[in-house]
């Protein structure tokens, strides 16, 4: 048998769907489930494959898990294993990427819409008991830059131009994206910074982009402009987009990732009555299981033919 564990601190119906999958799939498997890094202690050391995020790992988990030879993450983004002294260069890296574009770019527009509608105001109004019309504005005719166009990038651009809105991308790989006004590069974008009403990002956490939207960067946004992260916090400098949101030297951010996370109680951005925050549920939705499972069930089918290099989404670390 193969002992296959499901590390993931989702509510117990997502993970329970995950486990009758693969237990009605796939008979060669002893499939396990944890719903948190902390209990892993029972089935780690036997453990050779590993299903989960990497927001929910632990490096302890890789040093109590001499038998793992494969990790898949329900994410698209993988960074959160690069990261752990524990990785094994022998380990098999594969993703989820390809099926959160529509989950993420509505995760945008939900943003750009709330901003623009100044739904935090209306809501504390609400609690309140005040009628009061706060400021609104449109997003038709406005100019939104869109900062990384992958698969999830590309996917909101088309959707902006719904809206009504101007897209300009920016990408240091410059992908034709058609329905974009302009893709740009990464210096150029910069330069540009200074045109955009909206700024989205789904910048990657890479070493070169870890505090890359920094004071320079806010500095040239509008004192209209809204900003969104979407992609990963550490590419933020906190203090930077902090000392930005205080002054009103910027309109209002709408943030869904941080560094680190879950942000903490205490945190200044709680306090920031320009300022949406969200628990990191961009790429959340009802049937993620249902739209990862293909991904997983093929390459769990490879895996245990042995098929290594062709596995979907391999990643090289």
């Amino acid at each position: 048998m193969t002992n296959l564990l499901i590390l993931m601190t989702h509510p117990e119906p997502i993970r329970r769907q995950y486990y009758d999958f693969l237990r009605a799939n796939f008979p060669e498997l002893e499939v396990n489930v944890v719903d948190h890094h902390s209990k892993v202690g029972p089935y780690i050391g036997s453990a050779e494959i590993l299903l989960t995020y990497g927001n929910m790992m632990a490096d302890h988990v890789l040093q109590e898990g001499p038998n793992v030879k494969w990790i898949h993450t329900l994410t698209t983004g993988t960074d959160g294993f690069e990261k752990l002294p524990s990785l094994r260069p022998e380990i098999l890296l594969t993703s989820t990427r390809g099926i959160y574009g529509p989950a993420m770019s509505e995760a945008a527009l939900m943003a750009m819409l709330a901003l623009s509608r100044n739904l935090p105001t209306t809501m504390r109004n609400q609690e309140q008991h005040v009628w009061e019309r706060p400021r609104v504005t449109l997003l038709d005719g406005k100019t939104v830059g869109i900062f990384s166009l992958g698969l999830i990038g590309a996917a909101l651009v088309p959707k902006c131009k719904v809206m009504g809105m101007k897209v300009i991308g920016v990408d240091p790989l410059q992908p034709s994206v058609p329905a974009a006004d302009r893709v740009l590069g990464w210096d150029e974008g910069m330069r540009a910074v200074a045109e955009m009403d909206y700024i989205v990002s789904f910048i990657p956490s890479m070493p070169q982009t870890r505090g890359s939207l920094d004071r320079k960067f806010f500095a040239k946004m509008k004192p209209t402009g809204y900003f969104i992260n979407l992609g990963r916090g550490d590419v933020v400098d906190e203090g930077a987009l902090l000392d930005a949101l205080r002054e009103k030297r910027i309109a209002g951010a709408a943030l869904d990732v941080f560094s680190p996370e879950p942000l903490p109680s205490d945190h200044p951005y709680w306090t920031l009555s320009n300022v949406i925050i969200t628990p990191h549920l961009g790429g959340v939705f009802d049937d993620s299981p249902k739209r990862a499972m293909p991904i997983v069930e093929e390459n769990v089918r490879r895996y245990l033919a042995g098929d290594f290099e062709n596995m979907i989404n391999r990643v090289k670390h």
